[in-house]
């Protein structure tokens, strides 16, 4: 390959990266859904080369993993791996709000309060449907990472859980009342931010991620628990 192809080779393994990464959290591509490159390099119209970046871009964060004697497919979590994740999200992001709440800048709050204005325009929320925040900038518990000015925690929070958290925040969080419930929540971090109020902050935000937590795990178990019920082995069949 020569140099010059670099760039437009690095270019489709970003765009193909953004697309798979998105068809993962948004469920176009289920947990445990068996992938393969010659699929792919169909579905997309892209030659091998940057599909192998691309999913190991993927596998890099957890979107994807290969299992021996089966192949890559998308990550699907136990519901042990599930809670641990939150236990982790919990403590980390109560203390990224408690730092946000010590170090942001009125510009960054500014910038927060621009995020939520962006997400109450959403017709999905305003319906009660769903609370889908887009990656990065637009993604409010991102921006309060950020905010904290602490490097260990974006590194963590921004990079190696971001989008295993988003896969799981975009599918199971939101049914019933909670997005609405959620889209308050943040608004009252906020508010405890921008007075500087550390503890209100750390606190808020540990029962906004707890209580994500407990509507993931009970939509997750519902699905885990149907999944179970339609997966009928030779000797049950028989024995039926």
């Amino acid at each position: 390959m020569q140099d010059s192809d670099v760039p437009e080779v690095r270019t489709l393994a970003e765009r193909v990266f953004n697309q798979l990464q998105d068809a993962i959290v948004r469920g176009e591509l289920a947990p445990g859904t068996k992938i393969t490159e010659p699929g792919l390099a169909t579905a997309y119209g892209i030659s091998r080369g940057p599909l192998r970046e691309a999913m190991r871009r993927l596998e890099t964060h957890r979107l994807i993993e290969r299992v021996p004697h089966v192949g890559a497919r998308v990550v699907k979590l136990s519901m042990r791996e599930l809670l641990e994740l939150f236990d982790v999200r919990e403590a980390m992001e109560s203390m990224a709000a408690r730092l946000a709440a010590r170090h942001m800048s009125a510009e960054e709050i500014a910038g927060l309060r621009e995020v939520l204005a962006v997400h109450e325009r959403q017709t999905d929320l305003s319906r009660g449907e769903a609370y889908y925040q887009r990656e990065g900038d637009l993604d409010f518990h991102y921006r309060i990472v950020l905010g904290s000015h602490n490097r260990m925690l974006m590194t963590l929070l921004c990079d190696d859980l971001y989008y295993l958290v988003r896969l799981y925040r975009t599918q199971f969080s939101a049914s019933g009342a909670r997005p609405q419930r959620a889209f308050v929540e943040h608004h009252r971090i906020v508010d405890a931010i921008e007075a500087g109020d550390e503890e209100l902050a750390e606190l808020l935000m540990r029962r906004h991620v707890s209580a994500s937590r407990e509507n993931v795990a009970q939509r997750y178990a519902a699905v885990l628990e149907e999944e179970a019920a339609t997966t009928v082995t030779p000797i049950q069949r028989r024995s039926s």
